[in-house]
Parts: structure tokens; sequence; C-alpha cells
């Protein structure tokens, strides 16, 4: 059954981007395997979430899944050809006969080239095909090899390798891949419009990644060892003692690697996590002691 993905992120058909993000980060928060480690019914969900809301958060897939569905949005579909088709069973459903406008209105340059009115051209070579390959965060970033049907789900499988570092809205050539060639041309290419995810926790700037790191107001303090995600694995970094919330810290070389361009800069944003527990109350009053006010502190700030 073809899903719902307003439905999925509990919006209506006519909400805002803004309201589709909101709903979107809220579920993404509440279900990421993080916080639902072995939970498979999270985790199936989580993906769900992230389905719909790589439909929904850009424009064009959004008018396409909702004038086609979730059958518009697979690798391979031809938006143009739909609505030809469409228009043909409409008009002359069950009455036979072809409009000329499902050939591109140009039914006199068809037949001539079937006959040899144009075999003085050559071989000629085919269009380019046009579609959109969704990716998440992590496989953007260090790149993948994912299997695709340009031609749809009848449409042969073929194997694309999409280089690291792949940035949302950039465009991937795959030779060969495209419209067959007429009178012996080769054929066109494959042009994939590359949609990567956003991610919970990392975000991107250029070659640079990002990430939030909650640490413990005592790790902070004393300038504790941590362990901080990267893109090759954990790598153990040390905090600068009295080190504040909002600290922003660089370990070199853990960003994007681009093919043949030196890697990016990972920058760790730390995030001091204050405890919930009401049993904290007395040890967190006794520590206020030792800082300055607040309206002092929140002095300093100033347009």
């Amino acid at each position: 059954m073809a899903k719902d993905f307003y439905g999925v992120l509990g919006v209506s058909k006519g909400a805002e981007l803004d309201e589709i993000k909101k709903a979107y980060r809220r579920l993404a928060t509440q279900l990421h395997p993080d916080r639902n480690p072995g939970d498979a019914k999270a985790e199936a969900r989580f993906k769900e979430v992230n389905q719909a809301y790589q439909a929904l958060s850009d424009p064009k897939r959004r008018a396409i899944y909702d004038e086609f569905g979730e059958e518009g949005l697979r690798e391979g579909f031809d938006p143009e050809q739909a609505r030809a088709y469409r228009r043909y069973r409409d008009q002359f459903g069950g009455r036979g006969g072809v409009p000329s406008d499902f050939f591109g209105g140009d039914l006199g340059g068809m037949f001539s080239d079937l006959f040899g009115g144009r075999a003085g051209r050559g071989p000629r070579r085919g269009g380019d095909i046009e579609s959109q390959l969704s990716l998440d965060f992590a496989s953007a970033i260090r790149g993948a090899t994912v299997r695709i049907r340009p031609r749809g789900a009848e449409g042969e499988e073929i194997t694309v390798r999409v280089p690291p570092g792949a940035e949302d809205g950039k465009r991937l050539r795959v030779p060969g891949q495209g419209a067959p060639g007429a009178q012996g041309g080769p054929p066109g290419d494959l042009v994939l419009l590359l949609r990567v995810a956003p991610h919970e926790h990392f975000w991107r700037e250029g070659d640079d990644l990002h990430v939030r790191l909650p640490v413990s107001p005592l790790e902070a303090f004393e300038g504790a060892k941590i362990r901080v995600p990267t893109l090759d694995g954990a790598v153990t970094m040390k905090l600068p003692s009295g080190a504040q919330a909002g600290q922003k810290i660089r370990l070199k070389g853990k960003g994007v690697t681009p093919k043949n361009q030196p890697p990016g800069d990972l920058y760790v944003h730390l995030q001091i996590q204050i405890p919930q527990d009401p049993a904290a109350e007395p040890l967190l009053r006794e520590l206020e002691k030792l800082m300055p006010p607040g309206d002092e502190l929140r002095a300093k700030v100033t347009l």
C-alpha cells in the first residue's frame, strides 16, 4: 500500500515547510536508534519518517508526490511521460487513435525518422534521462554503491557509484544509461539529482562537518577525555579544563574528503547537560554559590 507521507509526519496536505521541518525534527528525535537501542519498530518508523521528510521538504519532489503519489518518486520515473499517457487515456481511451502530443507534438518528424526522411543525418546520440537518487547523510559523506533501475520497475538494474562528499542538490552523470540513440548512435546519459537526508546531530558546511556533542558538567570542568564519533570511527578528544557550553573544538582532517582534495575538519559543539533528577537540586544550589550571579553573566550579552 502506498504511504501517506503527510500522515507519517502528522501534518496536513497544505502544511507549510516550517511545519513539516518541526514535525520531522520532533519525530526524528523521538525515534532515533540511539534513543531506542534494539527497538526494531522504532527503527523502521525512523526510516519511514526520513523517507517522508525527503519527499515533502523539497518543493519539486513534493509537487511530484502530490500529483502521482509515492510511485512518482521511484528512480527513473518520468513525469512528462506519465502526464502524456494520462492525457491519452483520458481523451482517447477505448476509442483508438493516438493524440499528437503523446509523441511530443511531432508525429511528422517521428514518421520521417521511421521511413528514412532524416536518414541523411546519420547516427544520433540518445537523450539524457533525469532522475533523483535519495541518500542518507552518512552514505553521501562516505560515498556509496547503490543499485537502481533507471527505466522503472521492469528495466535493467544498474550499479551507480556515488563518490565521497556528495552534496544535496548536485547532479551525478552516469554515462551510457540514458535513452538509446537513433540510427546506431550512442545512448545518452543518466543524470541523477542527489537528495541527501538531514542528520539529527551532524551538519555540513562546505567540506567541514559539525556535530553537537553532549558532555556532563564534571567532564567539562575537569577537561576529561571523551569519545567523539567521526566518519572513520570514534576518536578520543581531550576537553580543555573549564570547557563551556557552546564552545567549539576543531578536529583537523576529520571532515568531508572529496575526491582528489584535502579533507575538511570536524567541529565539535559542546552541549553541557544539566541533570533532570530533583535530587540534584541541592548540589546545583551549592554550585551556584561558586558562579557569578546570572544577571551579571547575561549583562555581557549585548547586541
